[in-house]
């Protein structure tokens, strides 16, 4: 124990003698090396007193060795190193600098360090730090340091922004159920989440929010106008959507889509919004052929009737004859394969054309692509929906069905060679080479809806 008490004070004696070379010029040496012997060695300002008076055989006073590192640290802002300066500024308790300080590294966009600077020195210089990062304008950086030091009482209305923030991320991404949840009833929230779902057009969004929260200076607002056109379930000639959770329905489904020959599909299921749960598992299928949508209650009749679901979904899937259109539809049919795993009809396809693979080079998904060739995007706004909800609202059905017909409008495009929206023609589409004849031991899929 003794020895080893006697090694680190050699050891750090030695790391002094280091610093004192480097301060002399002695040493050349890059400034991270000072900073590690520092936090490696926790040289102390009695360790750099006592090897200079070694090193000039005299009595010295301790004010030498703080004098000694005051310079230096001078030198290093004066060069603009000022996470250097700053570590040592921490590591030695040295307190004389000021706000202005605080705003040079500001202004030489050394964030780090300042945040790092105003942290050893207290709240008061914090709160300096976060008020500055708001009159430049520089909200995100506010925000880090409000939230790290937990200053939201401090800074009520910069929170309220930041929540705002958070909350129209969410909407925008069609997660209106954690956005409600993230306002934990909060009247303003609450309100401002309604205002984003009545720009988004999501009416009955709006309805459930104003009926929930008792929010009556809404309930006879006029929805504005959507800023953006998307493609309407009458623009694709679909005449009839269909429910499907009666056995007399489903084979009527399987016998029109039989005889027609072409299946658009697509599949919906509540999100989970428990990071790294379980997902759900899927709640509708979406099977549109000619001028009709079949949507299946997928939950529904594989509790009532498995066994039919599972011939005639089989009649259909693996059927030689019915070519199956779908975008991205292998993620869509893994999660079919983990929610219905006992059903021989989701682990084998035959005949299936995956969209997304004839146009690979096209960005912004199954909207992007609609918008390329339709000259008309999709409304993603429901797609977050709670699709395990009975009955499924108007417009979710409505999604539901554009989703799945949209298909059989591109492969007409595909297969007739015809001009995009904006004029371009497409080139020969050799469609057929991306038909897949078999898909088989269809395995679990981590990745979310497409």
């Amino acid at each position: 124990m003794e020895t080893s008490i006697v090694d680190s004070l050699k050891a750090k004696d030695l790391a002094a003698q280091l610093f004192l070379d480097i301060v002399r010029g002695f040493v050349n040496y890059d400034e991270r090396i000072v900073e590690k012997l520092f936090e490696v060695f926790d040289v102390q300002l009695a360790n750099i007193e006592k090897v200079m008076c070694q090193s000039e055989m005299n009595e010295s006073r301790f004010d030498m060795a703080q004098k000694l590192v005051e310079q230096y640290i001078l030198k290093l802002i004066e060069s603009g190193s000022y996470m250097t300066a700053v570590t040592l500024l921490e590591h030695f308790s040295i307190r004389q600098f000021d706000k202005s300080f605080l705003l040079n590294m500001i202004e030489s966009k050394q964030f780090k360090a300042a945040e790092k600077w105003a942290t050893c020195i207290g709240k008061p210089m914090l709160c300096v730090l976060v008020h500055e990062y708001i009159d430049r304008i520089m909200l995100k950086n506010a925000k880090e340091v409000m939230l790290k030091n937990n200053f939201q009482q401090e800074f009520p209305d910069l929170y309220h922004r930041y929540k705002e923030g958070s909350i129209k991320k969410l909407a925008e991404k069609g997660c209106w159920d954690i956005a409600e949840a993230r306002t934990k009833g909060n009247r303003q929230l609450i309100e401002y989440l309604v205002y984003l779902a009545m720009e988004a057009g999501y009416s009955e969004k709006v309805d459930e929010l104003c009926d929930q929260y008792s929010l009556e200076a809404f309930s006879n607002v006029k929805m504005p106008e959507p800023t953006l056109r998307y493609l309407r379930l009458d623009e694709l000639a679909v005449e009839d959507i269909i429910w499907v959770d009666q056995v007399d329905v489903l084979h009527s489904a399987t016998y029109h889509i039989e005889e027609v020959g072409v299946a658009g599909l697509d599949c919906e299921w509540k999100p989970s919004y428990v990071k790294g749960g379980e997902e759900n598992k899927v709640s509708i299928m979406q099977l549109a052929s000619g001028k009709m949508v079949f949507i299946l209650d997928l939950i529904k009749l594989f509790e009532d009737v498995p066994d039919v679901l599972d011939e005639c979904l089989t009649r259909i899937f693996q059927s030689p004859k019915i070519l199956k259109l779908g975008y991205a539809f292998i993620y869509d049919a893994r999660h079919l394969a983990d929610s219905y795993g006992v059903l021989n009809c989701f682990n084998h396809y035959q005949m299936l054309l995956d969209i997304q693979q004839v146009f690979k080079e096209q960005g912004g998904g199954l909207s992007g692509l609609t918008q390329k060739i339709l000259g008309v995007g999709l409304n993603k706004t429901r797609r977050n929906s709670n699709w395990e909800q009975r009955p499924l609202t108007p417009n979710q059905l409505e999604y539901a069905a554009i989703d799945a017909a949209v298909l059989l409008h591109i492969f007409d495009h595909v297969r007739n060679h015809s001009q995009t929206a904006d004029g371009e023609r497409f080139g020969i589409v050799e469609w057929k080479s991306f038909v897949r004849p078999h898909v088989d031991n269809i395995k679990k899929s981590k990745k979310g809806h497409q």
